[in-house]
């Protein structure tokens, strides 16, 4: 290791020492009168403690005073401005420079999300640190070192949430390609932004909340009026929020997508769109129908577009006069016919049912696809191909039929009528 890298070293412990908690540190320096602090005491010039002052202070036009303040106190200031900037830019290459060294070391990514994450608050934080001694430097009147106080805690404060924001950001874009969501147009234009944007709103307030109170600032009242107010909105907008919630469990749970055919109650179609309200589906007639996400949420989805393969159920009957050697044949002929086409999957064949008019066959055949157009192209011409070999082997297709059997028990007569054949009718005139 290199001394320069070993110094930098032992600055980056003691600013470690600081424990994440930047106001935490601030508030411990005020004890120590690290950091100016407001006082009722009257201002007294302090004798130079640091070593700039020390060395500045033996230059004899040095003690010549501007705005009651000798000049050295000015150069010391300056100087410690410049060594803030010089050390929060070694700080942040020699942590950065590490972490990449660690990140090129393994395979995993969370080492790579803490280099984006610490690379600016680490510049800022190392600034502020060293910044302080600087401010050390004057004897402050007592609402000037209360406003420097409170400037330096919120810098730290805004520090720390800008380092808590863009982890967010980092950790939501490695959740999103580690789920797989990148090509969902949905989470990308709809879902995504807003979780993004309701996590910033959030993190912003509860960090302006905390800052407040570490400044001074009664925040008990605001945050009553909050939970009132909020109340007060949830109510308003139940709805609104039910579907909102809606279309995140859509998300999560990933029941369907844009593009499938689902059916949802009584309604079968094609998913258009999922918004943040609503899902729109385009039904088999060509409407559009628009499905709350609340309801989307709590009803049984059906997705049709994710089966494996499509299941056809038919009965095929001949007619009752046909002997049994031709009915085995039938039987032969509907499963070479479905079985030797390329896109089926499987089929079963059953002669199970002696009918009111026919001899039944059960058929169970699964299409290798879900491609609808496809499959009734390929039913069509296995129909095709069945009906020629049942033609060709002299096998006839039943349909509803019923024979009535008329039987006579006894001799029947009409009376009144006159036995023999009856007269032929005379011709009648014109004719």
């Amino acid at each position: 290791m290199k001394p320069s890298e070993s110094t930098l070293s032992r600055t980056l412990t003691a600013i470690a020492c600081w424990g994440g908690s930047g106001l935490a540190v601030l508030r411990a320096a005020e004890a120590t009168g690290a950091v100016p602090t407001a006082t009722n005491a009257p201002a007294t010039a302090p004798a130079p403690s640091d070593a700039v002052g020390q060395l500045l202070v033996r230059v004899s036009f040095l003690q010549n005073e501007v705005f009651g303040e000798p000049l050295w106190k000015y150069l010391a200031f300056l100087a410690y401005i410049g060594l803030a900037f010089l050390g929060a830019y070694l700080v942040n290459r020699l942590v950065a420079g590490r972490l990449r060294v660690l990140a090129a070391r393994t395979a995993t990514q969370y080492d790579d999300i803490l280099l984006q994450v610490v690379q600016g608050p680490v510049k800022v934080i190392t600034f502020v640190i060293v910044l302080n001694f600087g401010l050390r430097v004057f004897a402050w009147p007592a609402v000037v070192q209360d406003y420097l106080s409170k400037g330096l805690r919120v810098v730290v404060a805004w520090s720390l949430t800008f380092m808590v924001i863009k982890a967010m950001d980092v950790l939501l874009v490695f959740w999103r390609q580690r789920a797989g969501a990148a090509e969902d147009v949905f989470f990308n234009r709809q879902l995504f932004p807003l979780v993004r944007r309701v996590g910033k709103y959030f993190i912003l307030l509860i960090a302006a909340l905390l800052t407040a109170q570490n400044l001074g600032i009664e925040i008990t009242s605001l945050l009553a009026g909050l939970s009132i107010g909020g109340l007060a909105v949830g109510l308003a907008a139940q709805d609104t929020l039910a579907n909102l919630f809606g279309a995140v469990a859509l998300f999560m749970d990933k029941p369907c997508a844009v593009g499938d055919r689902i059916r949802v109650e009584s309604f079968d179609g094609v998913v258009e769109e999922i918004g943040l309200r609503s899902t729109r589906l385009r039904n088999l007639d060509g409407h559009l129908v628009t499905i709350p996400n609340k309801t989307m949420a709590n009803t049984v989805i059906t997705n049709i577009s994710k089966r494996p393969n499509i299941r056809t159920v038919m009965t095929i009957g001949i007619t009752y006069d046909t002997p049994a050697e031709k009915v085995k044949l039938a039987a032969d002929l509907i499963t070479e016919v479905f079985k030797s086409h390329p896109m089926t999957a499987d089929v079963w064949v059953s002669f199970n049912q002696f009918a009111d008019f026919s001899l039944n066959f059960l058929v169970i055949h699964w299409w290798n696809s879900t491609d609808y157009k496809a499959y009734l192209a390929g039913m069509q011409e296995m129909n095709l191909t069945l009906k020629a070999r049942f033609d060709a082997a002299g096998l006839s297709f039943a349909f509803p039929t019923r024979t009535l059997y008329v039987k006579q028990d006894s001799d029947w007569r009409i009376t009144g009528m006159p036995q023999g054949p009856l007269p032929a009718e005379p011709p009648r005139a014109g004719r």
